[in-house]
């Protein structure tokens, strides 16, 4: 199952459980994950793109290793609220890996740009910066996601 209606992924987890949260760049895949309670999001593995199979392996085992129940993919969307390229890729992806558990398709529009910022705040160097973003703004994608799914 694939949605972008937060009610819906809530009914498909009726008991809850852990989610990964993932933002998938062109050279990585930056990952968190959530405990499931719903409470907190925090960075996990960053996934280096190779082939598909490859990185839908390490998902596999990602997934398989935290008990995850669903996946909340950051969905690219422009600032006008179309949908680019990079959406089309990613619901692409949505797609070869919704036989994992549900996915729910968030709105990352500002989370790269808050993430940076608040590297920034950190004084961090760019270097780290550039390390880190990926798995920082999947946890501030997941835990947007998880605040909304415990509000509804």
């Amino acid at each position: 199952m694939i949605t972008a209606d937060r009610a819906v992924f809530r009914d498909a987890l009726p008991d809850g459980g852990r989610l990964i949260g993932l933002d998938l760049g062109t050279k990585t895949i930056g990952t968190a994950l959530c405990d499931a309670g719903w409470s907190f999001a925090s960075p996990a593995l960053l996934i280096r793109r190779t082939k598909f199979a490859k990185d839908k392996a390490q998902l596999v085992d990602l997934i398989a290793a935290q008990h995850v129940r669903g996946i909340v993919l950051g969905l690219p969307i422009n600032l006008d609220g179309s949908e680019g390229a990079r959406s089309q890729s990613t619901r692409s992806f949505a797609r070869n890996v919704e036989d994992l558990a549900p996915v729910l398709l968030w709105d990352e529009r500002w989370s790269t740009v808050a993430v940076e910022r608040f590297m920034i705040e950190q004084d961090m160097s760019r270097a780290k910066r550039a390390e880190r973003i990926d798995n920082l703004a999947a946890a501030h994608i997941l835990q947007a996601a998880i605040d909304a799914l415990v509000a509804i």
